[in-house]
């Protein structure tokens, strides 16, 4: 039988009371709110490791953010988020190299139903509970997120990509382009970019 985090984890319904999510979801605030006062760069830093599945070289949080679990963001090297950026990552949210995100930015991992009749449920003991869904969110490297964008679950953003400023990234992204809008439209191709 899977747990609720498994559940979570595989787009599945679950149950948010659960004690393990709880308990993650408490941790979480704690290092979210250590990192966002915590004035000392190393205990900062030591927080960022406990708190995300994979900090890499040069992570910087420039200013406030938030997260609900934190231990399903993963970073890689050279990443910049800007302030009052969020991320709803009840399903895993990875970022590439190289990944600039400007302010305000929000990841959401978690959805509901189209029909209505089917957001809520009602469990054995006749309580109701809300139904939710999750999907991951990948971002390649080189990329480059615009101010206020929003980036919806199950969404997948290529490398070498400019999302611009208001987007609302409902669809996968390609390599080597700028997308911007609402919903999020290609605009044009950019030159693939060679690293060493």
């Amino acid at each position: 039988m899977m747990t609720e985090h498994e559940k979570l984890l595989a787009g599945q319904d679950y149950d948010y009371r659960d004690l393990e999510l709880q308990s993650m979801i408490t941790n979480g605030k704690e290092l979210v709110h250590e990192i966002n006062t915590e004035n000392d760069q190393e205990k900062r830093q030591q927080a960022m490791h406990e708190l995300f599945a994979k900090v890499g070289q040069r992570l910087t949080i420039n200013g406030k953010f938030g997260a609900v679990y934190g231990k399903h963001i993963s970073f890689g090297d050279d990443v910049f988020i800007n302030g009052n950026c969020y991320f709803q990552d009840s399903n895993k949210i990875t970022l590439g190299d190289r990944v600039i995100v400007a302010p305000d930015t929000k990841f959401y991992c978690g959805e509901h139903s189209e029909d209505a009749t089917k957001r809520f449920g009602i469990r054995e003991d006749g309580s109701h509970y809300l139904i939710t869904y999750t999907e991951p969110i990948s971002v390649g490297s080189d990329v480059w997120i615009g101010g206020n964008v929003t980036i919806i679950g199950g969404v997948h953003i290529g490398n070498n990509v400019i999302i611009g400023a208001g987007a609302v990234v409902v669809k996968d992204v390609p390599d080597n382009c700028v997308v911007g809008g609402v919903p999020a439209k290609f605009i044009k191709s950019l030159p693939e970019v060679k690293n060493d």
